[in-house]
């Protein structure tokens, strides 16, 4: 799996980016999951705290990324009543274990470009096997897919936060139908004074819509209704 993201960066700029919008969109799909479901790729928690205020659900939150899990910890001690709904799993997703019991749901937001086409492919039996007859699997999904052109680095998200400026800049190296080497660049300064800076390059991964359907067709999935921006699936019984 691949990955762009800064982790004291993460909260800032999620929270004007995707997150609210999936805030609007998700809880319709989930209507009606009540008892099990599993996050994968929680990162810092946000959509984990939201996933427990919209359903009872006990909740797997998935997230391999130690920094990223530590900030779900640290939020998830604020609310006590949580505690025992929430398990934080700092697995693989290839390799977790529900203890043999099949979920109702399984979420994953954001994270469809973290995997590779091999890992990907690998990943929907693996998910299947974990959830329930006419289970639901929605994710994020940008419609048409296909790897992003190759640009020079432009700004992405600013935010303030007291003196300091957080920003964060992208550019696309290079890419094929499928795959994109990206380099992003998280800036802290102060005026004109650069406080810290960091530079992360690695690849993503965006597949056509017809590889992906082909490859959820032969996990047993079949497509359901979603909002713009979500794909929905239920697993055939």
């Amino acid at each position: 799996m691949s990955d762009f993201l800064s982790v004291p960066f993460y909260d800032l700029l999620a929270e004007e980016s995707h997150v609210p919008r999936i805030r609007e969109t998700l809880p319709p799909v989930l209507e009606g999951v009540r008892r099990s479901i599993l996050e994968i790729g929680a990162g810092t928690g946000l959509i984990t705290m939201s996933l427990a205020e919209w359903t009872p659900a006990e909740i797997f939150a998935l997230e391999p990324s130690a920094g990223m899990r530590g900030v779900l910890l640290s939020r998830l001690s604020g609310r006590p009543d949580l505690l025992e709904r929430v398990t934080v799993l700092p697995c693989d997703a290839l390799s977790v274990d529900l203890d043999g019991e099949p979920v109702e749901a399984v979420v994953m937001i954001n994270v469809m470009y973290a995997l590779e086409p091999g890992y990907r492919k690998r990943l929907w039996p693996v998910l299947a096997s974990h959830l329930e007859p006419g289970g639901l699997l929605v994710f994020t999904w940008r419609g048409g897919g296909g790897a992003p052109a190759p640009r020079p680095l432009r700004e992405l998200h600013s935010r303030q936060v007291g003196r300091h400026t957080y920003t964060v800049s992208s550019e696309i190296v290079e890419s094929t139908e499928e795959a994109f080497k990206g380099r992003y660049l998280y800036r802290v300064t102060q005026g004109d004074r650069v406080v810290s800076e960091e530079e992360i390059v690695g690849h993503g991964y965006r597949p056509t819509w017809e590889t992906l359907r082909e490859e959820l067709a032969g996990a047993g999935f079949v497509q359901s209704d979603a909002p713009e921006g979500l794909l929905a699936l239920r697993l055939q019984a």
